[in-house]
């Protein structure tokens, strides 16, 4: 059969093969009758053979019509369904979504947006790989990371998904029993602090501070070393020392008592998450909608 052959002239012939009419087949199409009729012919002259044996009453296969219905029917049926699946997946978005995230910002942002944004997009799964480290994200082929708005590359796109944040330092009243509050971050030397170790250089994160345009970053020590936000609350909450936590995570543990805040005036407010992906990448369906999903629009 010659290339030039394409597919409406074999889905006019398998159309008229199977109503046996070319008035049912004409209006199944959406075509006139006269030019069904042509398609159907020029299809014929290319194959040199005929295809269908028509009378002033009835359309019936030939030979060569019949094997041609039943053997390449089937699969242009095939053809058809996946065509429609691929218009199917433009209308309704469809892929997996690789984030890579830091543990507070998967736990505070990305946990909320998923549980309202998946069940409405049952085409689309998102991996969420919780990282410390500053990931190259082209190099390890995400589709994005989540990162402060100050830890951000220039050469990427940045999206914001959540408001300023503030850290605070907190304490469990039992701990206070025995321990002075600090009235100056330096007064943390003196005390039993939880720490959290930053993988990406393998040190112990220095707690940061601000007040009146004076920025300090002070290193306390403590017995203990955390990298998970989960097990730093738990020390805090059983008097093991003091804690320098994102205030979201400990604010219902101040309000109800069961922890004490300190030095709140050197907490300043700072950038808050941003979404970041490179300036050259080709965005899916799916991410443009997550992207959306995730956009900070304020209170």
């Amino acid at each position: 059969m010659p290339q030039d052959n394409n597919f409406n002239e074999i889905v006019a012939f398998l159309t008229v093969a199977r109503e046996r009419s070319f008035t049912k087949a004409a209006a199944k199409l959406g075509v006139s009758q006269s030019a069904l009729s042509q398609t159907v012919r020029g299809l014929e002259e290319k194959l040199g053979l005929r295809l269908l044996t028509r009378t002033t009453r009835s359309v019936s296969a030939t030979q060569a019509g019949e094997r041609l219905l039943e053997r390449v029917g089937p699969r242009f049926e095939e053809i058809q369904f996946e065509i429609a699946a691929l218009s199917e997946m433009r209308e309704r978005p469809a892929g997996t979504i690789r984030i890579t995230a830091g543990e507070h910002s998967a736990i505070s942002i990305l946990a909320p947006v998923l549980a309202r944004f998946l069940p409405d997009h049952p085409d689309i799964n998102v991996e969420v790989i919780v990282d410390y480290g500053l990931t190259d994200i082209v190099a390890e082929r995400y589709d994005a990371g989540i990162r402060l708005g100050e830890q951000l590359a220039k050469d990427m796109i940045a999206v914001r998904i959540g408001p300023e944040m503030r850290m605070a330092v907190v304490g469990a009243p039992s701990y206070f029993e025995n321990h002075p509050r600090p009235d100056v971050p330096q007064d943390l030397t003196a005390h039993n602090c939880i720490n959290m170790r930053l993988p990406t250089h393998g040190t112990i994160y220095p707690w940061e501070f601000e007040k009146d345009g004076r920025e300090l970053r002070v290193r306390v020590e403590g017995q203990t070393v955390f990298n998970n936000i989960a097990m730093r609350i738990d020390a805090v909450l059983n008097g093991l020392g003091l804690a320098y936590m994102p205030e979201d995570q400990v604010q219902s543990y101040i309000e109800d008592g069961r922890l004490i805040r300190v030095l709140e005036d050197w907490c300043q407010p700072f950038p808050g998450y941003h979404l970041y992906y490179p300036n050259r990448r080709h965005a899916s369906p799916a991410f443009t909608l997550f992207v959306d999903a995730l956009r900070y629009r304020g209170k």
